[in-house]
């Protein structure tokens, strides 16, 4: 359904207050995680009502206990960044480390002074807008990769001082147009920000204020990072094994398209779910003219967002998309709603090869719980499986469970000839795309309700597969349909899957070679 006009507060962030039974719809596996982040936040505004820096005025709640965020998500060496921090303790500390195979501390900066800043009531929407903390240059020193800032500060507590702490990242960018021949991994940070709620909303309504979904959401906040979940096994198994990348973020695709220039491949590794359409133009023009894709990811590309700001906020009406300005004119190109919507009319699918239309769930918000969690191999001869030793049917990845959480997938019949599952292309899925390995995928029951052209109670899959792009240059594009395929790499105890592994490597040692466009 559409939810009428009468259910939408008018305010901003304009949040979107979805109906009480939809609650228990997607991500309904998460409320207990999200009922803790509004708690731990609800708890910072008002243990702080009486520190330095409260106000009585409605606009504004109070400082939080230690808090901080960055001017930027990216930046190259000789590059200057400024960090925003809100403390309610006379001091803090700062600790700033690279994670990869290893956390490698690179800089540290003690007893730094704090100050109290009130948290705007549009926070969520149009940032903090706290005053620069500090600021500093890029060391030309500080390698490609993900940053993490540890604050720690101790405050004052009824009875005795306790230990705050809290983060902030930043993504160190090769320099210029990034290294020749070295694959780019694009960490999914529109989808980090659209699952943040600090401030009291972010793009769901799951863990927003009161149940209310936002619209829009801004980077001048607080955030929460996703890499660990994803990106990070991904990257810690690559250092392992030799493999160098270069770093940006979903961002960088809009507003630094050339680096895409110098990379032989594109990653995308987990939860990619929030893509502009300026990110979908640069990189499929990109592939168009030879360059090659993976996306090691699930849900990818689902929800288109506009961004504002220079790229520091993101706005999605999602559900509610007859509220969006754009849905008023004749060209809905930059509907911010679903890729596959039919008003937008440009699926996932076209770019991915899949989409989450014909995917779903596996073993997450309580769909297909039982099942193993691994693909079944239907095209053991393609040279993705070299050196794997699978055979038509063999289960991979299943220990592991790299079939988990949200899965993409695609219209597909059984061939009477040869058995196998092969696309209609009714979905937008290029007519080129093979399906070399497949796992069940379901919605949520009450999940689409709300899409008028949704198929109640279809089946989807989790989809492995490959295409080639139909230009005469055209690179190849990889996907696995699975948010959770980096999990069969972590080095955590029993170590990679060795078919997962294998496949990984095979996609590098095909796809990952110099290219010039």
């Amino acid at each position: 359904m559409i939810f009428p006009s009468s259910q939408t507060r008018v305010a901003r962030p304009t949040p979107h207050r979805v109906p009480r039974d939809h609650l228990t719809r997607r991500h309904w596996w998460r409320r207990v995680g999200g009922l803790v982040a509004w708690l731990t936040w609800r708890t910072s505004r008002f243990s702080t009502l009486s520190a330095p820096g409260a106000t009585n005025d409605d606009t504004l709640f109070a400082p939080p206990t230690l808090a901080a965020y960055l001017d930027r998500l990216s930046a190259q060496p000789g590059e200057q960044v400024a960090l925003h921090v809100s403390t309610t303790a006379e001091r803090f500390d700062l600790e700033v480390a690279r994670l990869g195979q290893r956390v490698e501390t690179v800089q540290t900066l003690a007893n730094l002074k704090g100050r109290a800043h009130p948290i705007p009531k549009d926070a969520s929407s149009h940032g903090c807008r706290w005053p620069q903390t500090l600021s500093w240059t890029i060391p030309q020193d500080w390698r490609p990769g993900y940053y993490e800032l540890r604050l720690r500060a101790q405050v004052k507590g009824s009875s005795q001082p306790a230990t705050a702490t809290a983060t902030a990242f930043l993504v160190v960018r090769a320099p210029g147009r990034g290294r020749p021949g070295i694959p780019l991994l694009v960490l999914a940070t529109n989808t980090y920000n659209a699952y943040t709620n600090w401030g009291g909303y972010s793009l769901y309504a799951y863990n927003g204020k009161d149940g209310v979904q936002g619209r829009r959401v801004s980077f001048n906040r607080p955030l929460t990072s996703q890499f660990a979940t994803w990106e990070w096994p991904f990257v810690r198994w690559a250092e392992a094994r030799g493999i160098e990348l270069d770093y940006a973020v979903n961002s960088d695709l809009e507003f630094h398209p050339e680096l895409l220039e110098t990379t032989p491949l594109f990653l995308s590794v987990g939860h990619d779910e929030y893509w502009s359409k300026p990110m979908r133009d640069h990189l499929e023009d990109w592939l168009d003219r030879g360059g090659n894709a993976a996306f090691f990811s699930g849900n990818s590309v689902c929800w288109q967002v506009r961004s504002e700001e220079d790229g520091r906020a993101l706005v999605c009406y999602k559900q509610a998309f007859k509220h969006d300005p754009v849905f008023a004119r004749d060209d809905h190109a930059t509907l911010s709603t679903l890729w596959s919507h039919h008003l937008v009319k440009r699926p996932e699918n076209q770019l991915t090869g899949v989409g989450f239309q014909y995917g779903g769930y596996h073993r997450s918000h309580g769909q297909l719980m039982t099942f193993p969690g691994g693909y079944h191999v239907h095209r053991p001869n393609h040279w993705l499986f070299e050196g794997t030793g699978v055979e038509q049917g063999s289960l991979i990845g299943s220990k592991h469970t790299v079939v988990g959480y949200e899965c993409d997938g695609c219209d597909f019949v059984i061939d009477p000839e040869t058995a196998l599952p092969v696309p209609t292309g009714r979905d937008g899925t290029p007519n080129t795309f093979e399906i070399l390995a497949s796992a069940p995928a379901i919605w949520h029951p009450d999940d689409c309700e709300w899409y008028d052209r949704w198929d109640k109670g279809r089946i989807g899959a989790a989809v492995l597969g490959v295409y080639r792009r139909a230009t005469p240059n055209g690179g190849t594009v990889v996907t696995a349909g699975s948010t959770d395929w980096s999990h069969g790499l972590t080095l955590d105890k029993d170590g990679p899957d060795p078919v997962i592994e294998r496949v990984t490597l095979n996609v590098f040692k095909r796809l990952g070679q110099r290219f010039s466009g």
